[in-house]
């Protein structure tokens, strides 16, 4: 399957925005800020440095296994498991549907388009139309 040079391009710019948004996330969380600490208080669990610290490093090895080609597919499915983690925690907590709870889901979303878009094998494994029928 060959791939035209827009599709990678816009398939890097989606999983840049990605790379982009994780690394400003588990940054905050590594720190840790104050303002990531409270917010884990405010979603239930204990207000602890050493908590956030963890989540980060968690959210830059799955970045980073993203952000590799070789290991990209990998480090989507590992995106979407902590993105799922953030959706329950939201649930768990009844904040705002859209603009939090599904957050973790366009974030998702977004990851596994973006590798779509720039991995031939990926594109080649989830066929979003059927191939030509041959008569």
């Amino acid at each position: 399957m060959t791939m035209s040079k827009s599709r990678h391009v816009a398939g890097s710019v989606m999983s840049g925005l990605v790379i982009a948004f994780m690394l400003f996330d588990a940054g905050m969380k590594l720190v840790p800020l104050d303002v990531v600490i409270n917010a884990t208080a405010e979603l239930g669990y204990p207000p602890s440095a050493d908590l956030a610290r963890a989540l980060g490093v968690v959210a830059l090895a799955c970045t980073a296994l993203y952000g590799l080609p070789r290991t990209a597919v990998l480090g989507a499915i590992l995106l979407t498991a902590y993105m799922g983690g953030t959706v329950a925690v939201h649930l768990r907590v009844g904040n705002p549907l859209f603009s939090h709870m599904l957050f973790g889901v366009y974030l998702a979303g977004l990851a596994w388009g973006g590798l779509y878009l720039r991995d031939s094998r990926v594109a080649a494994l989830l066929p979003l139309r059927s191939p030509p029928v041959e008569v």
